[in-house]
């Protein structure tokens, strides 16, 4: 296999893991909870924390088994099966696995998955050799289950009131995160990314899911959350050491969503693009 080109934009700061453990399987895959029955096994992709593999775990039954994979070892994973320890949850693995080698990884394992689930990961990921990951995908999935995405898409979401210090933020976030590789506006791209794959185009259920930050506490949550992003996480050392953004212009954008988040008729909506695809 070609060495691994992932770089994570964001990388795994407080404020990273702050909006990844308030993910659920409702709030953030609830296009896939129809097709979740008991005693499935099931792959997600860059399982972060946890928090939607662990929900997952609940919908399978005892019976059932998920794995939860991330590229490199970390604290992410110690977290992760501390979180199922907590909460009880036994029918979980949390291990280490590429996404451009799961042939590899699970070639010792006798049964092929159900689901392989992936969320908000394509657009990190070398955006020449995403459609070779959802091959590998594919590769490890039974006949008759299921490969299903969700990936947002920046240049989609939008914002009350107007702002041009948070377009300066999302464009620059687009710069930035394509510097690494990554294609920011994955969400848009997934049905043309799954027909390279080799689905068909019948096989292929595309939707459209939310996320809507609004009232007081939601806009509170969300601007300081990326303001502390914009200034803590390694989005911050790869715009400055790329010369894409310099301090100033960091804080400015950081000080953009501080103000936002004080709106009273704030209002911001982020658009993920949704795929199932149903391999043969």
């Amino acid at each position: 296999m070609p060495e691994t080109t992932v770089i994570y934009t964001h990388g795994h700061h407080e404020s990273v893991l702050r909006s990844h453990n308030w993910r659920t399987a409702q709030n953030s895959a609830s296009y896939l909870l129809p097709h979740i029955k008991p005693n499935m096994h099931i792959l997600d992709i860059g399982c972060g924390p946890g928090t939607i593999t662990l929900d997952f775990a609940t919908l399978v039954g005892p019976e059932g088994h998920i794995t939860g994979i991330e590229p490199s070892p970390g604290n992410v994973l110690a977290q992760a099966r501390e979180t199922a320890k907590s909460r009880g949850i036994t029918n979980v693995e949390f291990k280490i696995g590429d996404i451009f080698e799961l042939e590899e990884v699970f070639k010792d394992q006798t049964q092929k998955f159900d689901i392989v689930h992936v969320h908000q990961v394509l657009q990190h990921i070398d955006r020449e050799r995403v459609s070779e990951a959802l091959m590998q995908m594919r590769a490890v999935t039974k006949p008759g289950g299921i490969v299903a995405v969700r990936e947002t898409d920046f240049a989609a979401m939008t914002w009350f009131p107007d702002s041009s210090g948070m377009t300066e933020w999302v464009d620059t976030y687009q710069v930035v995160a394509r510097a690494n590789g990554g294609e920011p506006n994955a969400g848009r791209r997934l049905v043309s990314w799954a027909l390279k794959a080799g689905f068909a185009r019948d096989k292929i259920t595309t939707s459209a899911g939310t996320w809507c930050f609004s009232v007081p506490e939601e806009r509170e949550w969300w601007s300081k959350l990326w303001a502390d992003r914009t200034l803590l996480s390694d989005f911050k050392m790869t715009a400055l050491k790329s010369g894409l953004a310099d301090e100033e212009k960091l804080n400015r954008i950081a000080d953009t969503w501080t103000e936002w988040g004080k709106s009273e008729d704030g209002w911001f909506a982020v658009l993920n693009g949704e795929i199932i695809c149903r391999v043969e």
